[in-house]
């Protein structure tokens, strides 16, 4: 890159440490360049509105120690909490029981591999960001993800494939109170912030690294869909994968268009709870 006359050299940086961002051209008067948070980088805009920066990456390595890490607790959750649930503990205890088990190792892992591997902060890392713009794309991904929920549903359904809803472990009220709500509670509240962080936050931003955004969109909805894979569940699981993997591939798909984790969050938050609403309220 060629220095201008009366402009800084090409090793000049900001004295103060500067987000990544757009930023006026020390090079060029009247222009914008990226500052990727520690050095400038050859995208240039002469636009008021300048372009969208490149989307984050994050080495692979963070990727992996985080889904697989989920993927492992997420099954072993799932077993220690049905059996605890027999001893009737109190609601409170199961809650942070299924919290904790579930999402605690995977949390923990990845503010690790943050620090080890990304910049430090799990909340930049991940795309934890909201703003008030983000209700409304928030709604709108829903709307893709019902959409698409149904479709392959229609595939699922016209292929023959089993298939076996992951709220019917509430249908039966038999079940205990305490298993029943901390189910909800995790499922509702915990789930759709800790998922984004992990699928389409760090897994996705390490798949980057390595591979396209298409297929990056499409690993990362498979594992989203391996995820919720259950024992208990048999065959029945290859149709739940099956349209929790579309569901997946759409969250994706918006995190990357958005740059940020606050719309797929609202929409995880909706599909969730109007699922457990209606197997609570409606099928008993």
């Amino acid at each position: 890159m060629s220095q201008l006359p009366g402009q800084p050299p090409a090793s000049y940086r900001p004295v103060v440490a500067y987000p990544a961002g757009w930023y006026p051209d020390p090079w060029i008067a009247g222009g914008m360049r990226y500052w990727d948070g520690s050095s400038w980088t050859a995208q240039v805009a002469m636009k008021v509105k300048p372009p969208k920066p490149p989307h984050q990456q994050l080495p692979l390595a963070v990727a992996l120690a985080t889904v697989f890490t989920l993927l492992a607790s997420l099954v072993v959750s799932r077993y220690l909490i049905e059996w605890l649930a027999g001893y009737g503990w109190s609601i409170v205890v199961y809650v942070l029981l299924s919290a904790v088990l579930g999402y605690g190792p995977s949390l923990l892992v990845g503010r690790w591999a943050s620090r080890r591997w990304g910049t430090g902060s799990l909340r930049d890392d991940s795309g934890l960001y909201l703003r008030r713009i983000d209700i409304g794309w928030g709604v709108v991904t829903w709307l893709a993800c019902i959409g698409t929920q149904l479709l392959v549903a229609v595939i699922v359904i016209a292929l023959g494939i089993p298939f076996i809803s992951n709220t019917e472990d509430i249908d039966d009220l038999s079940a205990s109170r305490g298993y029943i709500i901390s189910l909800l509670v995790v499922a509702v509240l915990v789930a759709p912030l800790v998922e984004e962080m992990l699928f389409r936050g760090l897994l996705f931003r390490g798949l980057l690294s390595r591979m396209g955004v298409v297929s990056a969109v499409a690993v990362q909805a498979v594992l989203f869909g391996l995820a919720h894979f259950d024992p208990s569940r048999g065959t029945g699981n290859i149709g739940l994968i099956m349209v929790l993997t579309g569901v997946g591939a759409v969250l994706g798909v918006a995190e990357f268009l958005i740059r940020r984790i606050g719309p797929t969050i609202i929409a995880h938050f909706i599909i969730n709870a109007i699922a457990m609403t209606v197997a609570l309220f409606v099928n008993n």
